[in-house]
């Protein structure tokens, strides 16, 4: 075949640079925005953060016009009286701080248990033998090697025998907390009750359960349990409160976890009986272009790399100002969609999808999915993800629809209310719905209760 040239038009769409950076803030979470913000201001001298106390901020973030009265700075004096809590910005430091110092000060299990060590009578070689066993133990106190295992990996010039190493553990396991040095759950339990005073009612019972009888415990075969320990009701109930009085993780009260902390990206509250969003402005980075720089350019002293660092600044605190009309878009929606829940809780939620808010808004429904991905909202009822708000429907018998997620608040009020000795099985709770209107088979019923986390009807069974 013979080679020609052909001219062909067609329509491409190219993502620039500014929208795929667009896209990608808009898809991060607050504290992922700030980190790339933090990014941006190390590599790029044009941008710098606005100073909170200017009163005129020069080519930086902030609405103005009509679109600054839907962002207002929340004051002390504005704060609604259920917003009591910390300051959620990010530059606050200073309980940080005195968390750190507090860790810092408290003893870790190993240096609480180290400390009792030290204050034994027993020889340097069992001091040292028991100090080996207190480094293998795990975060909640367990001792989960194997005395033989640990013996293996020893240095043979140590010569520690397996005997020396049972006696230690015995030293070891007579320390506080009690329960530690275990090497399995009924052996903490048991540990725990040996360390009770011997009087203490039914106490040779819940040492039994303990010992032998965990897993029908668990399983709330109460029948298998009264024919073999061969007590009453009374006895085996109060048994069964003794061992729940236990703790399973004996180590755990020493162990510092670093909590981490939401930062809401809108704040809705009730004013003059009208529901109100606003941007949380401790969410919000101050962002502007720095002046020196700005006015050396608007002279036509630079250019080249400096004029694209400048522009990049200015997308940069475009995009973020764009990020946030949008998550201001979606969540007024949301609010104005989910009135019923403000009023009156999860089971007043209505049945809502992506769709039908990037209908009303003309956006593209992959667009609502990122916005409402890791951005969260404050409210009086708690802090809420945006994704929260979405959910599939059920049939009423009367033609509507209900939320999924009002239907696990009804399923949670049932069994709250049940009687904890006769407890309610899925077909139950199916049957009650129905009375009520709402037509929900079994399997669902069972899904939506494991998704709460509520085990099943034997499982929930008491004495």
């Amino acid at each position: 075949m013979k080679p020609t040239l052909q001219l062909k038009l067609s329509q491409q769409l190219t993502l620039t640079p500014q929208l795929q950076q667009a896209i990608k803030l808009l898809q991060l979470s607050t504290l992922e925005m700030n980190q790339e913000v933090e990014r941006f201001l190390l590599e790029n001298p044009l941008l710098e953060r606005e100073d909170a106390a200017e009163e005129e901020p020069a080519a930086s973030f902030s609405r103005t016009g009509e679109a600054a009265a839907e962002t207002p700075e929340v004051s002390e004096a504005q704060e609604p009286d259920w917003f009591d809590g910390p300051s959620y910005s990010p530059e606050s430091s200073g309980d940080d701080e005195v968390q750190d110092y507090q860790q810092a000060q408290s003893p870790s299990l190993r240096d609480h248990l180290n400390w009792q060590l030290g204050m034994t009578q027993l020889t340097d070689r069992d001091k040292k033998i028991t100090s080996l066993l207190i480094d293998a133990l795990d975060d909640n106190g367990y001792l989960s090697q194997d005395l033989e295992e640990l013996s293996a990996m020893l240095p043979e010039e140590l010569e520690i025998e397996p005997d020396e190493l049972a006696i230690a553990l015995q030293h070891l396991q007579h320390m506080d907390p009690a329960g530690v040095g275990a090497r399995n759950l009924s052996e903490c339990l048991m540990l725990q009750l040996k360390a009770m005073p011997q009087d203490t009612p039914c106490l040779m019972e819940a040492m039994e359960i303990a010992k032998h009888y965990l897993g029908s415990l668990a399983a709330h075969d109460f029948a298998k349990l009264r024919k073999s320990l061969n007590c009453s009701d009374e006895a085996l109930r109060a048994a069964r409160q003794l061992i729940m009085q236990l703790n399973p993780r004996p180590g755990s009260e020493y162990s510092h976890q670093v909590a981490r902390y939401i930062i809401p990206d809108v704040i809705v509250q009730k004013v003059k009986g009208l529901w109100s969003v606003s941007l949380n402005p401790d969410a919000i980075p101050r962002l502007r272009v720095n002046k020196l720089y700005a006015d050396i350019l608007s002279r036509g002293q630079e250019s080249g790399q400096i004029g694209q660092q400048l522009q990049e600044a200015k997308w940069l605190i475009k995009n973020v100002q764009q990020r946030f009309e949008t998550i201001l878009r979606v969540s007024k929606a949301i609010v104005e969609k989910q009135y019923n829940f403000l009023e009156h809780g999860e089971v007043a939620m209505r049945p809502l999808v992506l769709r039908e808010i990037a209908e009303e808004l003309g956006l593209h429904e992959s667009t609502v999915s990122r916005v409402t991905t890791q951005k969260f909202m404050l409210t009086p009822r708690g802090i809420f993800e945006l994704k929260y708000f979405f959910g599939s429907h059920v049939a009423t018998e009367a033609g509507g629809a209900c939320s999924s997620t009002a239907i696990r608040a009804l399923i949670r009020q049932l069994v709250n209310a049940e009687d904890a000795k006769n407890p309610l099985s899925d077909s139950q709770i199916s049957e009650i719905l129905g009375k009520q209107g709402i037509v929900v088979a079994r399997r669902t019923i069972a899904k939506y209760r494991e998704s709460l986390k509520i085990p099943p009807v034997n499982l929930r069974k008491s004495l």
